[in-house]
């Protein structure tokens, strides 16, 4: 049984490749996801946010800075680069709080900074 945090590299990992069948299959079927903004979005919903993020960012780099874990669930903190279709590059910190079951996603809430245009 992998812990959240092996759970959110392995999610990075397939979302830094662009991978979208790999993302999607970090989430379990009634997996939710909570973005900055307070909405909560279901797998179909989940599943065009990231199509939509990936066509206008085609290359992610994130590092892990810190976990605070507690059982199923932690809260990971995260640096990362995002570039655009330009070549323009943005730096966004912040927090997924990850709640896990057999190793997938139940819920992710996620918190951040507003992006930081670095390039």
């Amino acid at each position: 049984m992998r812990n959240p945090r092996e759970i959110s590299e392995s999610y990075w990992d397939a979302e830094c490749r662009r991978d979208i069948d790999g993302v999607m299959a970090h989430y379990h079927d009634d997996g939710t996801y909570e973005g900055p903004d307070g909405r909560r979005a279901g797998h179909d919903a989940i599943r065009a946010g990231y199509e939509e993020h990936f066509r206008l960012f085609p290359r992610l780099e994130v590092e892990i800075v810190q976990e605070f874990a507690r059982g199923d669930s932690s809260a990971i903190e995260f640096d990362a680069v995002m570039t655009d279709l330009g070549g323009k590059r943005y730096r966004v910190r912040g927090v997924n709080v990850v709640e896990v079951r057999d190793n997938k996603f139940v819920s992710v809430r996620s918190y951040e900074d507003p992006p930081i245009a670095t390039g």
